[in-house]
């Protein structure tokens, strides 16, 4: 999936080390919010890995595409989403046009010919 917006928030990085592997992890999350759009939305995704949130190099304010996948999980008899990027890009003029609930209309297409208006023809219907 894919969605395009301006970041409004980064919150503070998250690391830790693997309990299982002993290997070190780092998290960040930002709030983007759609632009181009009557209503906008906000949403939070995050980025996993010290590597990739170094190569997204996201900054407040930036306009961005995100590629990501959305996935739930189950802890304690409830669930969570997960949304995870796997791509950033700053190139939004060359990404896919936002989402838009209503395009323009180029011309008004000619009416159609209301079937029920009375008219001089005659009919060879008995009723």
């Amino acid at each position: 999936m894919e969605i395009t917006g301006k970041i409004i928030a980064a919150l503070e990085s998250r690391s830790g080390t693997s309990k299982t592997s002993g290997n070190p992890w780092m998290i960040q999350e930002f709030v983007l919010e759609t632009i181009n759009e009557q209503y906008p939305k906000k949403m939070m995704f995050s980025i996993f890995g010290e590597d990739k949130i170094r190569q997204a190099a996201i900054n407040v304010g930036d306009e961005v595409v995100v590629s990501f996948d959305i996935n739930a999980r189950e802890f304690n008899g409830r669930w969570y989403n997960d949304i995870r990027a796997w791509r950033v890009s700053h190139d939004v003029n060359g990404a896919a046009p936002a989402a838009q609930p209503y395009a323009p209309a180029a011309a008004a297409p000619a009416p159609a010919p209301d079937p029920f208006a009375p008219s001089n023809e005659k009919d060879d219907l008995p009723f």
